[in-house]
């Protein structure tokens, strides 16, 4: 959650500057999923919609800042699901573009794999970072991603199988 708050403090810091007005905004979850006795992530976007709507909100961007293409997730569950809440509610939203191919996109992740490499073959590379949290580690430290039920980690520090 922490890495979002600060991407979103990022996105509205821009927006500020860009439009010289400091809108209210506020980190909320879409994409329910997993089994039904598991607590989803609150607050949901459509169950915020309603509390914007209440609050006489006059409109609404959605940024889905966790997800960097337009795919099902973002198609469905804000260009349709909570498109058709606020357009019930009669609130204006409109939803902000994914990064998908833009090219500053690619070259930020082109940016980050020859950092690994470089990291890789032993030698020091840059670490540029946004935000308040700085770079992320290279490999998940054990204990970061811990697991439901075991299973083989990306980084294999976590893996009963390395």
């Amino acid at each position: 959650v922490k890495q979002h708050l600060d991407v979103a403090r990022l996105v509205a810091d821009a927006v500020r500057e860009e439009t010289g007005v400091a809108h209210p905004w506020q980190l909320v979850y879409q994409s329910r999923s997993g089994a039904p006795h598991v607590p989803w992530l609150e607050p949901d976007i459509c169950e915020h919609l309603e509390e914007l709507h209440g609050a006489g909100a006059p409109a609404v961007v959605m940024v889905p800042i966790g997800f960097v293409s337009d795919h099902m997730e973002v198609l469905y569950d804000l260009d349709t699901e909570a498109t058709a809440k606020a357009a019930e509610l009669g609130l204006p939203v409109r939803r902000s573009a994914t990064v998908g191919a833009d090219p500053r996109f690619a070259a930020a992740v082109r940016d980050l794999v020859l950092e690994r490499a470089a990291t890789e073959r032993g030698q020091r590379a840059e670490r540029c970072a946004l935000g308040a949290l700085g770079p992320s580690h290279d490999l998940c430290p054990i204990g970061c991603c811990p697991a439901r039920a075991e299973r083989p980690a990306a980084a294999g520090a976590d893996s009963p199988y390395a």
